[in-house]
């Protein structure tokens, strides 16, 4: 089975977009995390209908995680399931 990826919906100059990356890089030095993808919302018509201004958008697997602000106790229980 292959490794779960984290997904980053992101827009760039956007500052809470900025502050999820960042805290999940940080993590990412304690913990062991998935590779991150980042998608910007607004270079895919998909992603831009499906969240629009709602970034950042955090996913697991495909799964939303959490949106806006980074949620680590769901990262961290959604993590142990994979």
């Amino acid at each position: 089975m292959s490794e779960a990826v984290l997904t980053l919906v992101y827009r760039r100059d956007c500052l809470l977009c900025d502050e999820m990356l960042a805290e999940l890089r940080t993590l990412g030095q304690s913990e062991k995390l998935p590779p991150i993808e980042l998608r910007d919302v607004d270079e895919d018509p998909v992603l831009q209908r499906r969240y629009g201004l709602q970034v950042p958008v955090l996913m697991l697997a495909g799964a939303v995680v959490c949106r806006h602000r980074l949620d680590v106790a769901e990262l961290r229980r959604l993590l142990r399931q994979v």
